[in-house]
C-alpha cells in the first residue's frame, strides 16, 4: 500500500483550513472518525486529504466528513458498518479493529515498534496484507494504513517517574485485552470507556488519567484536564482507513480504482506528517501549560514484556509477532 509521496501538498496540509463536505455529486461517501474536525488530528488530515483527492480527480463523487463521533462511537460505527449502514469509511486506530479480527491485536503490543520506518516496513508488506485479509472476513476493508502522530503517553493530574507512581491510578484505555493487559502491566489500573467520555470523566475525577497520542491529547483539548504529559513511549497504535464491503460491493471498476488513489494518496500524506506534527503537537502541549517530562521507560519496557508473547499467544498471532520482530533485526 505504498504510495508516491505528495511533498508539494506538505505546507497546504499544514497550515490550510478547509471545508468538509465537497460538491454535490452522484456517489455520496460518508467518512467518519472520532476526533476534532481539526489538521493537528491525524485521523482527521486523512479524511480530509481522501475528500479532496476525490473532489479535484474524480468523478461525480461527494465525500462528507463525519468527526467527532457524529455516527457514533466507534465500534457502533463499524458493526453499522457492517451492516451496510451508517458511514462507508471509518478511520481508526488499529486496537478497536480487533475486536472483529483478534490477530490485528498484534500490532498494538508494548513496545514492539521502535520507529515510523519499522512500522511502514511491515504494514506495507507480507504482514499487512494478512491482516488486511483477516479483517476483510467481517466485512470490513482495509484500503489504506496509515500512522499515529507518535506513540501513546499518559497523561494525569500527577508527575509519573516509575511504574510504582501508577500505582492505583485509573487510566483510560481502549477496551481490548491488549491495552488492558498493558496499562495494568505498568502499575496502573486500566479503566476502559468509549472515547467521547473521557474528557468529562477527567473533569470530575473520574479517571485519574489516559493513555494517547500527543496529538490526539491536544486536539481534544485534554490538557485542559490534566497537567502531566509523560513520554512512557508504551505502544504505538498503527491507524487503519477502512472501507465496508457493502460499499466497496457497489463500486464499478472506475470508482474503485480513484477510491483506492484517494486512499493511498491520504495515507502518504498523513504519513509524511506523523514526525512534523508529532513534534508540533508535544510543543504545543507544552505551551498550554502540560508539563511534559522525557523519563527512563526501561522499567515499564521490562514490566512490559511479558505482555507481547502472552498475547501473541491468546490471539494466534505468533507468526505475525516473529515477523514484525525480524522486520526491527533487519533495519
Amino acid at each position: 500500500m505504498k504510495g508516491f509521496k505528495m511533498k508539494k501538498l506538505l505546507g497546504v496540509a499544514l497550515g490550510l483550513s478547509v471545508g468538509f463536505t465537497g460538491a454535490a455529486s452522484a456517489l455520496d461517501i460518508k467518512v467518519a472518525h472520532s476526533s476534532q474536525a481539526s489538521l493537528s488530528s491525524e485521523l482527521h488530515t486523512a479524511a480530509w486529504a481522501f475528500q479532496n483527492y476525490l473532489k479535484d480527480f474524480a468523478t461525480d463523487m461527494n465525500v462528507t466528513i463525519y468527526p467527532n463521533n457524529q455516527l457514533g462511537q466507534e465500534r457502533e460505527v463499524y458493526e453499522a458498518m457492517q451492516l451496510g449502514s451508517g458511514a462507508d469509511c471509518a478511520i481508526s486506530g488499529t486496537a478497536i479493529l480487533n475486536n472483529f479480527d483478534p490477530r490485528l491485536g498484534v500490532v498494538d503490543l508494548p513496545f514492539v515498534w521502535s520507529n515510523y520506518a519499522h512500522v511502514h516496513r511491515v504494514l506495507d508488506g507480507e504482514v499487512g496484507v494478512t491482516l488486511a485479509d483477516g479483517l476483510k472476513e467481517s466485512g470490513l476493508e482495509v484500503v489504506a494504513w496509515l500512522d499515529s502522530w507518535g506513540y501513546r503517553n499518559v497523561a494525569t493530574n500527577k508527575a509519573i517517574t516509575s511504574p510504582d507512581d501508577l500505582k492505583g491510578m485509573k487510566i483510560r484505555t481502549i477496551p481490548t485485552d491488549v491495552y488492558v493487559k498493558t496499562v495494568n502491566a505498568m502499575g496502573a489500573n486500566a479503566t476502559p470507556m468509549a472515547f467521547g467520555e473521557i474528557y468529562t470523566a477527567m473533569e470530575t475525577g473520574v479517571l485519574d488519567g489516559l493513555e494517547h497520542s500527543a496529538s490526539l491529547v491536544y486536539s481534544n483539548k485534554f490538557y485542559e484536564v490534566a497537567d502531566h504529559y509523560t513520554l512512557t513511549r508504551h505502544l504505538f497504535g498503527p491507524v487503519a482507513f477502512v472501507c465496508s464491503s457493502a460499499f466497496m460491493g457497489k463500486l464499478d471498476d472506475k470508482q474503485k480504482a480513484e477510491v483506492m488513489a484517494a486512499a493511498e494518496f491520504a495515507g502518504d500524506l498523513e504519513r509524511s506528517l506523523a514526525p512534523v506534527r508529532e513534534q508540533q503537537a508535544l510543543d504545543a502541549l507544552s505551551e498550554s501549560g502540560m508539563e511534559v517530562s522525557d523519563i527512563d521507560v526501561a522499567p515499564f519496557r521490562e514490566r512490559t514484556r511479558p505482555v507481547q508473547d502472552e498475547i501473541a499467544v491468546k490471539l494466534n498471532a505468533e507468526d505475525i509477532l516473529a515477523k514484525i520482530r525480524a522486520a526491527d533485526i533487519a533495519n
